[in-house]
């Protein structure tokens, strides 16, 4: 009925109306500190940006003053080098006095230079060559009225100014006039400042600071260091996850707390400053497309961030930003910590006063509640708890009593239907059944016995009470003759049951069960007789069903290992193929399941996808009952139905008579009889020769070279006469390949030719293996050959490895095409969907150059990696080859070790065959013992992990 609880009532009142307000609480105070949080993050980067600036200041303010002194120096006004030269002092003073200046120098509006550069560091001694004691590198350039470069020198001087070398510099073609710094000072009246940039020679980030003369246009410069903003800013970060990079207006990175990813090394360029993009920090480059001044927020990786741009003001004449970033994470800790100790404390809270509404309430409606709970548990059949309880009223007492009877009755229904659904073993299938049965109808014990048709016998389908026999003659099939039968056998044992027959939907018999009740029970009435025979009906089902399914297991199983069989039968060259990959596959599998190594340690398969895998593993090759037999057999390179190579060497032989014809004419019309003779013997000779030759190609036993190739087409030119018409006796096939046009007998033809007829187009047969056919539903990709056949003479005999052409081996290779297409068309149910994959993947590579799909092997499961080894392995070491020898253990698991070197078998899986130890057992049961040799399992995994 409609309705709650009163405990419930009176408890969730009181904790909705806690829940709400702790709710709203909790929300407000949350997104206040999130608020505060946001503002206290952007705040600190814009201190940040401050503090960079007002470093700055404190770096460029003295060297802007010493500008303002320089450009009233004297050394502007100076027209000569040796002029210039006298101001020296002034210049090492200006250098030495403020630490971060590397360079001080000037430009003349004729295009004059000098810079004199501090030499601290080897490097920078190095990339000039300077002498021993170097200090001071004084760099000149004198121009001419007409702008002709005078002399260009390099003075070397020590730390007290004592000139130590001057070299002459004659590609040193500097102009000042042409430099940025130059342009920027002659276009203001003020000191400029150049974005930061790699000073070549000394390898650090700095700036050009120039000021102009407003007398004479002297442009007087200095280059200054500014590394120490990645320093200072690794010193400012506020939290260990947030990510800080001082950026020019082009996205050069100026200062970030790892200063060795700043720098870049290009061939063409030199050293130079990264990008923003080359930094390796996808978050900064996030944070660069926000506007500046506002705090925004996004998602990177699946991790919240909040960032902010902040133009750096003193320093905006460089163009600098700084970006800063912090992880929500760590920005909102406080917020989420404080916000989940108030849910705790709100949680405790409503706990406490939920367990005192409950209390009060309980206390008013336990009279009333115990019942209904009790009900209501077993209108959800929950059948686990008694419904009887002790009342001082009779009338609870009887009903929880007959409750009580109910509800074991129904639970125990329930337990058939789930025995029925999931009970796979028939014994105990009927024996649980039988243990239920009893329970329903109150009876002391029961037994059911299931009729042998064959036997002719009554056999009990559980172990049989002391007083009851396992065994009962019974020649009788009719239901209602076996159950007298056993009634009568049972009581001269001094058992009283009563015996219901099971029968069939045919009405057949199945057997009969029997129950024994207690004296004084109503078994007599014909009530419960009907009901014991409605119920025995649910036990005939379930041992209908269950044979039923076991017989068509039993015949599946069958019908594969037929075929199976059939296979293996239909050529010597795949004898016992399909027997032994199946055992060794779910060998292998075994010792997968049993693997506590990755990727093994959590794959597991259920009894119904081991079924999937049996039936995989006996039908992987279940195409080749397509593949012809000649084609599967073929020994030699001519050989199609027979071996042509009877054709040719009878081609041979009329060529060998025709010598001899010759000869007689020659002979009889006079000519030389000695010379006719020579050449007689020397033509047949060539014959036989060629023919050896022609022979020794076909058997393919050897790589044939390009000479060989030659060599055949050179026989080939011989030509002979055919005399009789080569239409007459052909099959209609073969009639119509012929050319239309050919002329009639006599007719002189090569010694090996490939015909036209020898092609055998596709046709309407041309199979759905090319990747873009619009009928490949199951996903191939394989190359197709231009015919369906080439029986072409020469064509065959230049074959460089073994016998078969490209259309054979394609041919061979269609079995696995015809496994899936065959596999794919059963009406296979649910829980064996994967048979065709599993059965068709075998020959696919993990490099992905496998057939007929070319899947990687990303794409191949446990299972289809395992029969891929698995077909591999067998055939390498059968013995029932007739064109092979069977491979040594040692030979076999190093040529598959090299299969996996080059990506074809999967690593993992050889691994597992070789410590788990299945090719050994595998060996010990299917392979002789001259066979199995040493294996050394360390130097295969080397080979195979390359």
């Amino acid at each position: 009925m409609a309705g709650l609880p009163l405990h419930l009532l009176v408890s969730g009142a009181i904790v909705a109306g806690m829940l709400i307000l702790a709710t709203i609480l909790i929300l407000n105070s949350y997104n206040v500190h999130r608020q505060t949080l946001i503002k206290a993050s952007g705040n600190s980067a814009r201190q940040l940006a401050d503090n960079l600036d007002t470093h700055l200041e404190r770096l460029l303010e003295p060297i802007d003053s010493t500008l303002q002194i320089l450009t009233l120096d004297p050394i502007t006004r100076a027209t000569s080098l040796e002029t210039r030269r006298t101001r020296l002092p002034v210049l090492v003073r200006a250098l030495e006095s403020t630490p971060i200046l590397s360079a001080v120098y000037a430009g003349y509006r004729d295009g004059s230079f000098m810079l004199l550069r501090k030499l601290n560091s080897r490097a920078a001694r190095s990339a000039v060559q300077a002498p021993d004691g170097a200090a001071y590198l004084l760099q000149s350039i004198e121009r001419s009225e007409a702008g002709e470069i005078i002399s260009a020198n390099w003075h070397f001087y020590n730390r007290e100014r004592t000139l130590l070398e001057v070299q002459q510099k004659q590609d040193y073609r500097f102009d000042p006039r042409e430099r940025p710094w130059y342009r920027q000072a002659e276009d203001s009246l003020e000191t400029i400042l150049t974005p930061p940039y790699l000073f070549y020679t000394t390898g650090e980030i700095g700036v050009t600071m120039a000021r102009r003369n407003p007398i004479n246009g002297t442009v007087i410069g200095v280059d200054a260091s500014v590394d120490d903003l990645s320093i200072l800013i690794s010193t400012l970060q506020s939290t260990p996850g947030n990510e800080m990079a001082v950026v020019t207006d082009k996205g050069q990175v100026v200062a970030y707390p790892k200063l060795d990813r700043i720098i870049r090394v290009d061939t063409e360029r030199g050293l130079r400053l990264a990008n923003l993009d080359e930094l390796g920090v996808p978050v900064l480059e996030q944070v660069a497309r926000l506007r500046a001044g506002e705090m925004g927020e996004f998602t990177l990786d699946k991790e919240g961030w909040y960032g902010m741009v902040v133009p750096m003001s003193t320093s905006s004449r460089a163009g600098l930003r700084l970006l800063f970033a912090v992880p929500e994470r760590e920005l909102l800790a406080g917020a989420k910590e404080q916000s989940l100790n108030q849910v705790l404390w709100s949680g405790l809270a409503m706990l406490v006063l939920m367990l005192i509404g409950s209390k009060v309430g309980r206390v008013i409606s336990q009279p009333l509640t115990t019942l209904s709970e009790r009900i209501d548990a077993l209108a959800a059949f929950d059948f686990s708890h008694s419904l009887h309880e002790n009342s001082k009223v009779r009338e609870v007492n009887q009903l929880g009593y007959t409750i009580d009877r109910m509800s074991r009755a129904i639970s125990n229904f329930q337990t058939i239907s789930r025995t029925l659904a999931r009970e796979r073993d028939l014994d105990l299938l009927v024996s649980r059944v039988t243990d239920n049965l009893v329970a329903i109808t109150g009876a002391k014990a029961g037994m059911v016995y299931l009729y042998d048709d064959q036997h002719k016998m009554l056999r009990a389908a559980s172990a049989a009470h002391p007083e009851w026999p396992g065994e009962l003659a019974c020649s009788i099939s009719r239901v209602r003759e076996q159950c007298d039968l056993v009634k009568a056998a049972l009581d001269k044992k001094g058992v009283a049951v009563m015996a219901t027959g099971l029968s069939d939907r045919q009405g057949d018999a199945l057997g009969v069960l029997t129950l024994r009740f207690s004296e004084g029970s109503t078994m007599d009435e014909e009530s419960f007789r009907r009901f014991v025979d409605e119920v025995s009906g649910s036990a005939a089902t379930a041992i209908e069903t269950r044979r039923q399914v076991e017989t068509q297991q039993a015949l599946i199983d069958a019908i594969i290992r037929l075929l199976a069989d059939a296979i293996d039968a239909k050529s010597p060259y795949t004898s016992g193929h399909c027997e032994r990959v199946p055992q060794l596959a779910e060998m292998l599998v075994d010792a997968a399941q049993d693997s506590k190594q990755e990727p093994f340690a959590r794959f597991r398969m259920s009894e119904t996808e081991r079924q999937e895998f049996r039936i995989a593993a006996w039908l992987h090759d279940c195409g080749k009952v397509t593949s012809p037999e000649y084609v599967v057999d073929k020994a030699t390179k001519l050989e199609t139905i027979y071996n042509r190579i009877h054709e040719v060497r009878t081609r041979f032989e009329v060529l060998w008579r025709d010598a001899q014809i010759d000869y007689l004419k020659g002979v009889i019309e006079g000519g030389d009889e000695a010379s006719l003779r020579h050449k007689m013997e020397r033509v047949q000779r060539e014959l036989q020769e060629e023919f050896a030759f022609v022979a020794s190609s076909n058997t393919g036993g050897e790589f044939m070279p390009d000479e060989a190739i030659e060599r055949l087409n050179t026989i080939a030119r011989r030509s002979w006469v055919r005399h009789f018409d080569n239409r007459l006796g052909l099959s209609r096939e073969e009639y119509d390949r012929l050319p239309p046009d050919a002329p009639p007998p006599p007719v002189r033809e090569p010694l090996l030719a490939d015909r036209p007829e020898h092609c055998v187009p596709w046709g309407d047969r041309r199979p759905p293996v090319e990747k873009d056919h619009p009928d490949n539903r199951w996903g191939f990709d394989m190359l197709l050959p231009q015919h369906a056949f080439n029986y072409g003479e020469l064509y065959n005999l230049s074959v460089q490895k073994g016998t078969l052409n490209d259309e054979e081996r394609f041919i061979i290779n269609d079995h696995i095409v015809q496994t899936i297409r065959m596999l794919s068309a059963l009406p296979l149910p649910k829980e064996l969907r994967r048979v065709p994959d599993i059965a068709g993947n075998h020959h696919e590579k993990m490099d992905g150059n496998g057939y007929p799909r070319r899947l990687s092997g990303e794409q191949l499961s446990i299972p289809e990696r395992v029969m891929a080894l698995a077909d591999v392995f067998e055939a390498l070491t059968a013995a029932d080859r007739p064109y092979k020898d069977a491979k040594t253990l040692s030979e076999s698991l190093r040529i598959l070790a090299f299969m996996v070197k080059d990506q074809h078998i999967d690593q993992a899986t050889f691994e597992l065959f070789l410590e788990s130890g299945v090719y050994l057992r595998y060996a010990e049961r299917f392979l002789s013992p001259e066979q199995i040799d040493a294996v050394d399992k360390r130097q295969l995994l080397a080979l195979a992990r390359g």
